[in-house]
């Protein structure tokens, strides 16, 4: 790879796949110049009309030419959040969702809850839950179902607001976790773990939201709740939410108790639903490279060679073009002729035979002039061939100085 940069440095697959490599040695700085020197060839290539303010414009993740744009904005952004850039990381994560919102390649709808909460843009993520929920029911994913209370939680802890929007975003908030919590019962341990939060007596003992929770999840469903509890439980360390999340907990085992309507549907759900993962989700974990999610992965999607500029590509890949196949003509030549083309490339014993096998005389003078140009062959190498004498030493006694 270093090899073919040297020759061609914006070559954007090779620069993909060294960053990773230089992430994983460490170099964090080298790794991010890459990500930028491939975001930059890339731009050089855009088409006039082509604008990424626009929202407008849209690449089809299906061809492999424009698959290197959208894993290029994703490093990008991941190395933006590291750095703690959030607002910037989450203006490249809307960008790579406008790209291809209906099919989502890289699955960003598991990120952009995330960011949205980093940024501090709750009424962005509460707006987007809102304008999409009808088409993409987007309460059955695990991190919506648990940001988008947490967002309506912090809206309620703005004083700047009316009274008014304050309570009606608590009412949203406690009603959503509620949901959230009856849905997903196997987040809250988890969750509570990472955050070194010891549960009382009643949430730690009781089945809904014990082990059996987590176990007897499929294992699409795990993967989901393992990426959230991994790469958000640090938003719920606050012990304002801690103290927040305590009275809904114990509100839903008390509807769990007296048999709720809610609580068998959701179970209903979660056996119907979640069955296997799409495979845009597989490439977003291994993006992410979450340890809580990428221990969950199957097993065959984690033995089969996974590449940095091209993880899991599509099924139903859209070839533009194909590379011409290299076509070898078989030699009926001898292996005498073989020899001496090896030393002499112009020569050619079968150069002007003529291939009538009825005339018995003019095979005989192909044969004749075949055996010419080989023997005078011989005598060109042969003539070419020089042997130099060793040096002589004219005064083999030396003139040094005798004693």
């Amino acid at each position: 790879v270093q090899l073919l940069l040297q020759m061609n440095p914006y070559h954007v697959d090779s620069l993909l796949q060294l960053s990773d490599v230089c992430r994983m040695q460490e170099d964090q700085e080298m790794a991010r110049d890459l990500i930028e020197r491939a975001l930059y060839s890339l731009e050089c290539a855009f088409h006039p009309v082509f604008s990424l303010t626009s929202g407008a414009c849209r690449l089809d993740y299906r061809r492999p030419e424009n698959r290197a744009f959208f894993l290029a904005l994703f490093k990008h952004l991941m190395f933006l959040e590291k750095r703690g850039c959030p607002r910037t990381a989450l203006e490249f994560c809307k960008l790579i969702l406008s790209l291809d919102p209906e099919n989502d390649p890289l699955c960003v709808l598991l990120l952009i809850d995330f960011l949205s909460l980093r940024a501090r843009e709750y009424t962005f993520l509460t707006r987007l839950f809102q304008e999409w929920e009808s088409h993409r029911n987007l309460s059955q994913l695990p991190n919506f179902a648990f940001s988008v209370p947490l967002a309506y939680f912090f809206l309620s802890q703005q004083e700047e607001r009316p009274e008014l929007e304050r309570s009606q975003a608590r009412e949203r908030a406690a009603r959503l976790i509620q949901l959230a919590l009856i849905m997903f019962p196997s987040v809250l341990m988890p969750l509570l773990d990472h955050c070194s939060v010891q549960p009382d007596a009643r949430v730690a003992s009781h089945p809904f939201f014990g082990l059996n929770a987590q176990i007897s999840q499929s294992p699409a469903l795990n993967q989901l709740t393992s990426l959230y509890v991994g790469r958000t439980h640090s938003l719920w360390k606050d012990p304002a939410v801690m103290a927040w999340l305590e009275p809904h907990t114990h509100e839903v085992l008390r509807m769990v108790e007296a048999g709720d309507a809610l609580v068998q549907e959701a179970e209903h759900k979660r056996k119907i639903r979640y069955q296997s993962a799409p495979r845009n989700i597989y490439r977003h974990i291994i993006l992410s490279e979450m340890k809580e999610a990428t221990a969950a992965l199957p097993l065959e999607v984690t033995s089969q060679p996974v590449m940095g500029f091209d993880p899991l590509p599509p099924l139903d890949s859209i070839v533009s073009y194909t590379r011409p196949e290299r076509t070898s003509h078989p030699s009926n030549e001898s292996t005498l002729s073989l020899f001496f083309r090896s030393l002499l490339p112009n020569f050619n014993l079968q150069g002007d035979i003529r291939h009538d096998g009825d005339d018995e005389a003019g095979a005989a003078q192909d044969l004749n002039q075949g055996v010419n140009r080989l023997m005078a062959a011989m005598r060109d190498m042969l003539a070419n061939i020089q042997f130099q004498e060793p040096p002589r030493d004219d005064n083999p006694e030396g003139d040094g100085d005798w004693d």
